[in-house]
């Protein structure tokens, strides 16, 4: 089986329907498929896919079970380094990371490790498997700004140490980005995310929701008055970035932040909530990333036209390759090397059309990637009723300005130790999007771990 080139194939649900409702796309393996898939692993000794992994999970190790449909065991593997494996299985970009590096793709396609993880994952939680947590707490405590995938996982493996670990939740359910940011087609919010922080609330961690930090307490009062000894900030990027083009203040313009909490955290898209949402019959969403697939793909489902508008070129699209080619086959309809260059307003001051200007690839950019330059005399008019711009987000400075002695940068970006996430702040760690900005749910894990790492170490060395 190790020999076979090609991956078992995972059902979808077809373009044509999917694009109709808001249920999860991927369909994920059985057990026979899972097996079968996990039989063309090579079992290496020197992982390459484990380096790939941000919160280094042990690959080989999980696919072992699975090939003797030892699904538990391989959970248990998989628990040892990651609180959200059916989160991580449907929204990680193993294609840039584990699958990534996977030997078996030199020749023939990598091993599908996401997919995998995914129904060792959905196994866990349909049979109620517990996680493995501490014998007995150390009593110290631990605060955790965030329930988003940084927040949790920092949380779950302090809990596993033995720490007692608060989480607060500025909003009133848990999950963060998990629950306002990514889809129900991607990420089923009550099946799978609330499920697995139940997984973390069993291992002990104790969750506070509406709960502001920088208006209903600090983090100088958590310490000072209410006893924690360290403090782990995941508090998520969702201030929202535009373009600063005319037009832009016009009634139909959103930010996808707010385009995708409106759907996904306050059930917009379904009929039985009273959510006001802008359909549009015809939708612009600038960029290219994996938010702004979602935001397209939701506008779609919602009933518009709906055109992804880029300025670079295809091939250099952020967003996960999937996800684009999800979009593609629901009707998605990309216009790239294009760039807006002022929202067109009626008089009553609502969007009637957006001007915007063809773009060529020049010479690389401070990133690598060739700058995209105007054509000039290209410019022409879309029509478009709704506009959502996708051009990422950066962190709410309320906790920044709030902190005594916490050092950011000029993107009010927490500065903190990328090992440890030790900040300037003694006792304060801190990962996530607070730090670097919008990225990946995994990454975010990955400095979660860090973060749980190094308050470790400082609460036993202090």
């Amino acid at each position: 089986m190790a020999n076979v080139l090609n991956k078992v194939p995972v059902r979808e649900q077809e373009a044509k329907v999917r694009a109709t409702n808001f249920e999860e796309v991927c369909l994920g393996y059985n057990q026979e498929e899972a097996m079968e898939e996990a039989n063309r692993c090579l079992g290496c000794k020197n992982a390459k896919c484990v380096e790939g992994c941000p919160v280094a999970i042990d690959i080989p190790g999980f696919i072992k079970e699975v090939k003797e449909g030892n699904v538990e065991e391989a959970y248990k593997v998989i628990g040892k380094s990651s609180a959200l494996p059916a989160i991580c299985g449907r929204v990680c970009p193993q294609e840039s990371q584990c699958e990534g590096k996977c030997i078996r793709g030199i020749k023939g396609e990598p091993v599908s490790i996401g997919k995998l993880e995914r129904f060792v994952a959905d196994y866990a939680l349909e049979h109620d498997i517990k996680p493995e947590g501490a014998k007995e707490t150390n009593g110290h405590k631990v605060a955790v700004i965030g329930s988003g995938p940084s927040g949790l996982t920092c949380a779950g493996d302090l809990a596993k140490m033995g720490y007692e670990v608060t989480v607060f939740e500025a909003l009133h359910e848990l999950g963060g980005v998990l629950v306002y940011g990514i889809p129900e087609f991607r990420l089923p919010k009550q099946k799978v995310v609330a499920k697995e922080i139940e997984k973390v609330k069993e291992l002990g961690v104790k969750f506070e929701t509406n709960v502001v930090i920088g208006k209903s307490t600090t983090i100088d009062q958590l310490i000072e008055e209410e006893g924690f000894e360290a403090v782990f900030i995941g508090s998520g990027a969702g201030l929202p970035m535009f373009m600063g083009i005319p037009g832009e203040n016009a009634n139909g313009v959103f930010s996808a932040n707010e385009y995708l909490t409106r759907s996904n955290l306050m059930k917009a898209f379904d009929d039985s909530y009273d959510t006001p949402i802008a359909a549009g019959k015809k939708v612009a969403v600038v960029g290219g990333g994996n938010v702004a697939m979602d935001a397209a793909r939701t506008a779609l489902r919602l009933g518009a036209e709906v055109h992804i508008v880029y300025r670079r070129s295809e091939a250099e699209l952020p967003a996960r390759v999937e996800e684009v080619h999800h979009a593609k086959e629901e009707g998605v309809i990309f216009d790239i090397l294009t760039n807006p260059k002022e929202i067109l307003v009626d008089e009553n001051g609502n969007v009637k059309g957006m001007k915007v200007v063809k773009m060529e690839l020049g010479e690389p950019d401070a990133s690598g990637r060739r700058r995209p330059v105007e054509i000039a005399g290209s410019e022409y008019e879309i029509e478009v009723d709704t506009v959502i711009m996708s051009l990422g987000t950066s962190p709410n400075p309320l906790i920044s300005s709030t902190t005594k002695g916490l050092d950011t940068n000029r993107w009010k970006c927490i500065v903190a130790d990328e090992a440890s996430g030790k900040t300037s702040k003694e006792g304060v760690y801190a990962g996530g999007d607070a730090v670097t900005g919008a990225a990946t749910v995994i990454l975010a894990m990955g400095a979660g771990k860090a973060g749980a790492s190094g308050i470790d170490e400082y609460l036993r060395n202090k």
